[in-house]
This record gives C-alpha cells, sequence and structure tokens, in this order.
C-alpha cells in the first residue's frame, strides 16, 4: 500500500442500523468523546477515563467467519474514533426502541433491583447483553461465577453485588430475541470492500502484514496502536498527541493462533482474551490468571502483542510467557527476527525493537508432560487490578523428581519483568520439595532489589515471592494451600419475581 497523506478517505462504521462517516476526525478522539458531544448518545457514561470502572461500556461489532455479528464489550473512553473503521458500534440506546419494551437484560435490573443511582447501570447493561449474546450463540447459558467474571470490569456497585448478578441470571435465562444483526452484518460486508484507511489526520489501518510493514518502515517514529489499553491512556492521563498512528487492528493475520511445528503460535494482535485463553486451554494453571489479568472490556481491546511490546515491570503477561519459554517474532520491512522474551527488556519501559520494526508474533513450545507450571498474582483487590507481584513458574523434573530445569519469572520486583536466576540454580539438581522451596526463596534477595511504592514495599515483595514458590511446592506434592476465601459466588437469597 502506498500509504501517503493524499491517498485518503474517511473513516467509516456502522452506528445506529447505518454506515456513519467521519472525514477526518483527531486520531486521538474517542468513542466516548464522539458518542456524547457529536452524537448525543449520551446513556454511555465517563467515569474514570481510564478504561476501570466500566462505565462506558458499550459493543464492537465483527463479522465473523461464519457471517455473523459477533460482539466484544470495550472500554469507549479510551478507544480512538478512527479504530473503528470497519466495525459496528452499538450503545445502551440501540437495545430497545423509544417507548418500546425494554431488553431483557434491562428488564431484570428492573425487577432485581440492580441499579440505584444508574450512573454506571449502562456499562452493567453492555456487559450482560455481552455476556447473554455469546452464551445465546453457543447455546449455552453461563453460570453465576461466569457472569460475576464478566463484570470484573464494571466496578461500581452501588446496588451490592448480589442483585447484579441475580439480574444477570434471570436475563440470561430469559426468553426473548437476540440482537438483530442483519442489518449490521449486511453493512458489515458493505466495508469489507474498502480500502485501508488513511486519514487526513494520519491514522493508518493497514490490512496485511506487507502493508504494515512497509507503512512502518517508511513512518519509523509513527506510534503503534493496537487495543489502545494503555496508549488510550497516554492521550486521556497524560494529555499526549501523535502526529501519526498506525493501527494494527485491521491485520487479520495478527489476530492468528495456531499450532505450528511444535509450538503455540499467538499472532500479536490476537486480543489478551483470546491469547489467554489458548493458554488455559493448554496449560489449565494458567487459568486463573487470565480471568484477573483485567476486566473482560480490556481483555477484549488489549493484545498480547501490545502488552508484551509495552513491556511494563508490572505487566501479567510477560512473567507467564518467559516461564514458558516465549520467543517474540519482530518484523522491520521484509526482515524477520526471532528474540527470546528474556533478552527483549533492556531497562524501564525499553526494549530491543528497532524503529520501524513491530512484534508479529508470540511463539511458544507446547507443553511437556515432565514441566508443571504454575502462575500467581498477588494485588489489592482480587478482580481486575494492577499487580504487586506476579509469578510465573515452569519446573521441569525427571523421573525421580529431581528438577532438571527450572524457569522462575517475576513481574513487580525489578525495572522489568526479568527470570530469578539465583532461585532457578537452587533448585537444580534437588527435589522440588520445602527444602529446595526456602533455598530458591531465599536466593531471591540476590536476584532482585525491588522498590517499595503504593502497592507494596520492597520487603513485603521479596517475601510474598519467595511464598509463591514455597506455594507451588505445596501444590507439587498434592498439597492444598490455604485458600483465604471462596470465590464461589451461589445466590444466598432468592431474586424478586417480575410484578
Amino acid at each position: 500500500m502506498n500509504a501517503t497523506r493524499e491517498a485518503t478517505r474517511p473513516v467509516r462504521f456502522v452506528h445506529r442500523g447505518a454506515i456513519v462517516e467521519h472525514a477526518a476526525p483527531e486520531p486521538t478522539r474517542t468513542v466516548l468523546q464522539w458518542l456524547r458531544e457529536e452524537a448525543r448518545c449520551t446513556g454511555t457514561k465517563e467515569g474514570c477515563n481510564e478504561g476501570d470502572c466500566g462505565a462506558c461500556t458499550v459493543l464492537v461489532g465483527e463479522l465473523a467467519a461464519d457471517g455473523t455479528v459477533a460482539f466484544r464489550p470495550v472500554n469507549s473512553c479510551i478507544q480512538f474514533l478512527p479504530a473503528l473503521d470497519g466495525k459496528a458500534l452499538l450503545t445502551v440506546e440501540d437495545l430497545s426502541p423509544p417507548g418500546g419494551p425494554l431488553h431483557p437484560v434491562q428488564q431484570a435490573l428492573v425487577d432485581c433491583h440492580g441499579s440505584q443511582c444508574g450512573f454506571c447501570t449502562p456499562g452493567f447493561v453492555m456487559s450482560l447483553v455481552a455476556t447473554r449474546e455469546r452464551h445465546a450463540a453457543a447455546g449455552s447459558c453461563p453460570t453465576r461465577q461466569q457472569i460475576a467474571d464478566d463484570l470484573s470490569g464494571n466496578l461500581c456497585r452501588c446496588t451490592g453485588y448480589r442483585p447484579i448478578l441475580d439480574a444477570g441470571e434471570r436475563a440470561c435465562a430469559a426468553p426473548g430475541a437476540r440482537i438483530d444483526t442483519t442489518a449490521i452484518a449486511a453493512a458489515l460486508r458493505t466495508l469489507q470492500a474498502d480500502a485501508p484507511l488513511a486519514t487526513a489526520s494520519g491514522f493508518f489501518a493497514p490490512k496485511t502484514v506487507e502493508q504494515l510493514a512497509a507503512l512502518l518502515e517508511a513512518r519509523p517514529t509513527a506510534t503503534i496502536l493496537a487495543g489502545s489499553t494503555d496508549v488510550g491512556l497516554w492521550v486521556t492521563k497524560q494529555f499526549r498527541r501523535f502526529s501519526e498512528i498506525v493501527h494494527v487492528g485491521a491485520v487479520a493475520e495478527l489476530q492468528r493462533i495456531e499450532e505450528r511445528d511444535g509450538q503455540l503460535v499467538i499472532g500479536a494482535g490476537a486480543t489478551l482474551e483470546a491469547a489467554w485463553a489458548a493458554l488455559a486451554a493448554r496449560w489449565p494453571a494458567l487459568h486463573e490468571l487470565w480471568l484477573r489479568f483485567a476486566g473482560r472490556p480490556t481483555r477484549e481491546a488489549g493484545t498480547m502483542g501490545g502488552n508484551l511490546a509495552n513491556g511494563s515491570p508490572i505487566g501479567d503477561s510477560a512473567p507467564v510467557l518467559m516461564a514458558l519459554g516465549a520467543t517474540l517474532v519482530l518484523q522491520k520491512g521484509a526482515r524477520v527476527r526471532r528474540v527470546a522474551l528474556d533478552d527483549f527488556y533492556t531497562g524501564y519501559m525499553k526494549n530491543r525493537r528497532e524503529p520501524g520494526e513491530f512484534v508479529r508474533a508470540v511463539e511458544l513450545p507446547l507443553p511437556d508432560a515432565a514441566t508443571n507450571v504454575w502462575a500467581y498474582k498477588i494485588s489489592k483487590r482480587f478482580d481486575c487490578d494492577i499487580s504487586a507481584v506476579c509469578a510465573g513458574l515452569a519446573i521441569t523434573r525427571d523421573a525421580a523428581g529431581t528438577v532438571t530445569a527450572a524457569r522462575l519469572a517475576f513481574g513487580g520486583m525489578a525495572a522489568t519483568v526479568a527470570r530469578a536466576p539465583g532461585a532457578e540454580a537452587a533448585l537444580i539438581g534437588r527435589p522440588f520439595d520445602a527444602t529446595a522451596a526456602d533455598a530458591a526463596a531465599a536466593a531471591l534477595a540476590s536476584d532482585f532489589t525491588p522498590m517499595s511504592d503504593l502497592r507494596a514495599s520492597a520487603a513485603y515483595r521479596l517475601q510474598v515471592a519467595g511464598n509463591l514458590i514455597r506455594r507451588a511446592a505445596l501444590q507439587a506434592a498434592g498439597a492444598v494451600p490455604v485458600t483465604v476465601w471462596d470465590r464461589t459466588l451461589s445466590a444466598t437469597v432468592d431474586a424478586p419475581e417480575a410484578a
């Protein structure tokens, strides 16, 4: 693609049943700003303006391989308007006609008294609609715990947890038509024929890897945008502006997840939700960290490649992938190279990616029966919170139970996510038992010099990191560590019947 400022076209997406065109929006104008200020759809609310509270949750629809429309809940406060190009946008205003019957989710929230001040309610509605649509398409009904997990990104709960969960269960079990996507699907098929997006304001969205590589090689200083869950905060909280943005969200190849040549290959543009689902399917021990990584709207927008390229020392993907022996596939122009994730980070928020180079994929060796994997996240809040410490542990043992290889990686312990070579060495050649775990925990003091901040003190981080190694040893021995609380959310009070 010869992506020049002259070869431009409007941003085109589906809203309220019709294709909307915007000639040259500011590249960092958010979907929430457009909804409230231009479209006058004010049901979507602004809360935290950083993708945490969920008050601004909307649904983004895209054509699936079978021709149906798949919806994802995302935070509109940090999504840039041009990134909607080729997609459909649904808000709370789209769920029921004026004066008509409420959507089953809305009606259930009324019947179960699931709303108090009402400010956060539209976000809950949209998250629950996404849950209802997804399970209806699969012919399933979500459990109460699955509903709670899907609502982990909607933090405001002035009504309390039970009535909202009651409403979710009722809505998902209720009969009633799903969202009519006939017109939406037809409009999305029309948009598929559009040329790759290039706006006069400097927003580019190539559709192939080759177009992306050429574009970044020609514009090495352009800001690469994936899911906007980090770059969005640069705008809303740091008030940064960018002269050129290259969005990778339209490159289908980057969203592929497949097994190839004995490896799991995760495209850099695969959403965090899809990537973690693939990881947990192969390494079941990662299931809890998948759900706790962030709220669902964040996981449905953010990407695995973006999380790794950003390189936050408290990012939760890197410790796990480092423990699993991940390799990054990097591309610049026609050149492709591979860098072990262990060697990728060079300092705080710094890495070995060159100007004009992008992360193309993550490669992981498939599970080995001799290797056990554990992943732990320590944070002040159980769901949707930043880690104080995150650990990815992979221990390989021989038939006699002796540790032959160890990969222990930690986030929150240094300026970058890093392995613990001293702790690893303390485990090699001995059984993975309490004595070995104590030795590895003691070695962490030579591996890391953590900092103290609002999330945790340096002493706490060292202590808890060591305790996580001990916890893994207990689990390896078949012991069940003490659980602080039971996550099962059973219904303690019957939901009120509808009038």
